[in-house]
């Protein structure tokens, strides 16, 4: 495994660096980064931007807003975050879970006692209240994993930044984000500088092996600035046009929140986009596409069984999709 140091906290180019690292490295060797943002809300990738973010506060905060390649939730940045990258061959994880992956995190709160525990789909915990969340995305046989650990973040900044979506949460009897997550700092006996927790999680996914640093050369970094201006830094990505509809469904299912905005005719589907925190590993347009012009029915499960949903949304199945188009 190589160790890629990336230096800047812009959100554009740090997501940028990611994508590219992904698709264009050497696809033989597996790769671990570290890296920081400056204010920012990292949008999941299936997920309505507008609704997931207060607008007026992040304009007034100099918040920016980007999206990831990644599913799951929307997740406040700042200097007080550390976010880690792994990108592996896939065949590597072939079993597949986050607790592989954030084993190391927890490894370093241990050795100072501190509670930490793997909790919910990729959540870590102490005491029950979140520090941090995890998401992959796969792609022709390449895994890219990675996470955010608040080790002294502003979460004042995130419950403001952040709408909280009640169906979320719900089910579990929790009133606010603010009494869910914590920081790091907060159960070290003395506050642990940055510096030296990212040198202790480093020298943690080595596990004592010399730690071979790849530095990204001009050409790397020419090509990362084209995929930050052209995509990461773009309206289009990080926002695009919110859907029109004239139904809307939403629920929370184990494997993740599903938002459904549908047009629809005469008894017909004439358009349909699925939002939520889920992950998948296919993209959601394919899925889109194949619900144009099917009817609002009981016809409609059977068409549903072939569309291999599972696959686009990791964890639900055509029965749930079905039950909540037609019935919630």
């Amino acid at each position: 495994m190589k160790y890629i140091e990336m230096t800047s906290t812009d959100p554009y180019m740090n997501l940028a660096t990611e994508e590219y690292v992904f698709e264009n490295m050497d696809r033989h060797e597996s790769y671990f980064m570290l890296w920081q943002n400056d204010n920012a809300i990292i949008i999941g990738k299936h997920q309505n931007t507008v609704e997931e973010i207060n607008q007026e506060f992040v304009d007034a905060h100099g918040i920016r807003v980007a999206r990831r390649l990644t599913g799951g939730g929307a997740v406040y940045h700042d200097k007080g975050n550390l976010n880690f990258t792994f990108i592996v061959d896939e065949g590597a994880a072939e079993d597949f879970n986050f607790h592989v992956f954030v084993e190391p995190v927890l490894k370093v709160l241990h050795k100072y006692d501190i509670p930490a525990d793997f909790t919910g789909r990729n959540d870590l915990t102490i005491d029950g209240m979140k520090f941090s969340g995890n998401s992959q995305y796969a792609k022709h046989g390449r895994l890219l994993v990675h996470g955010c650990v608040m080790l002294d973040a502003n979460a004042d900044y995130l419950t403001q930044a952040l709408k909280v979506k009640q169906k979320k949460y719900e089910s579990r009897g929790i009133k606010s984000v603010r009494s869910r997550v914590t920081c790091i700092n907060d159960h070290f006996r003395e506050p642990m500088p940055m510096t030296m927790f990212k040198q202790l999680l480093l020298k943690q996914v080595f596990a004592g092996n010399d730690i071979e640093q790849y530095i990204l050369n001009e050409t790397d970094l020419a090509a990362i600035q084209k995929l930050r201006d052209e995509k990461y830094a773009t309206w289009e990505w990080n926002y695009g046009k919110s859907p029109a509809y004239n139904m809307k469904r939403e629920k929370k299912f184990p494997a993740g929140l599903v938002t459904i905005y549908m047009q629809a005719n005469k008894g017909r589907i004439e358009d349909i986009h699925f939002y939520g925190d889920f992950f998948g590993s296919r993209d959601l347009k394919e899925l889109e596409n194949k619900f144009t012009g099917l009817p609002l029915d009981d016809q409609l499960l059977e068409k549903m069984k072939s569309m291999d949903i599972g696959s686009y949304m990791n964890g639900i199945s055509a029965e749930d999709i079905y039950q909540l188009i037609r019935y919630e």
